[in-house]
């Protein structure tokens, strides 16, 4: 009987379980992490964070069984984004889901692609929740650091490269950016091309 380990990778803290395919609890284990606000509406953390509390979870959760671990699946808080450079290092404090800064990016996000057409292709409105945003906040208020980047990934896929090396994520979290095409399943290269976004930033979309 395989054993699995599931990772949340949430806004106040990692959580983690192991089960086996039949659904039998074998441990749990949580650990938590701060938020930071450093002005009025914005909320920030540090993604290194998130990989120190994740991989104490998974410690435990390896060390309760001696038997193999076949599976990782990894869930995590949506929208978030985290610039990493060609290093794969973090450049700054991530710009969380909760963060209210880009209002501006969104009216700007909707004056270069047009606010119908990018509910046509995203399903979505221009919210300050979303990662497109944040990537234009970041080339609008702090260029030095957007000259720094080379991959932008959302929270709980910093946690699968961090694991793997791999810069990837799912269909349902790549909807959440405001960069996705619902209907080709990849990202839009209409949107990116508007908002003059690398396309070479973003990671392959898997179902």
């Amino acid at each position: 009987m395989s054993l699995l380990v599931g990772l949340d990778v949430g806004t106040t803290g990692a959580k983690g379980v192991l089960v086996r395919d039949d659904g039998t609890v074998v441990a749990t284990r949580s650990s938590p992490y701060g938020l930071s606000t450093p002005r009025p509406g914005w909320t920030e953390q540090d993604p290194v964070q998130w990989w120190d509390a994740s991989a104490a979870v998974l410690r435990v959760l390896a060390g309760a069984t001696r038997e193999p671990i076949a599976a990782v699946g990894l869930t995590g808080q949506m929208h978030g984004a985290v610039f990493l450079d060609d290093s794969g290092t973090v450049i700054r404090p991530a710009l969380l889901w909760n963060d209210q800064r880009t209002a501006r990016e969104c009216q700007e996000l909707e004056s270069a692609v047009g606010a119908a057409r990018l509910r046509e292709i995203t399903g979505n409105a221009a919210l300050t929740g979303f990662q497109a945003p944040k990537i234009l906040w970041l080339r609008n208020n702090e260029p030095w650091s957007y000259r720094r980047v080379a991959h932008v990934l959302l929270p709980k896929d910093y946690i699968r490269f961090r694991l793997t090396g791999e810069f990837a994520t799912d269909a349902s979290d790549a909807s959440g950016t405001l960069l996705f095409d619902l209907t080709s399943r990849n990202w839009s290269s209409e949107i990116v091309d508007a908002l003059e976004i690398p396309d070479s930033w973003l990671p392959r979309v898997h179902e």
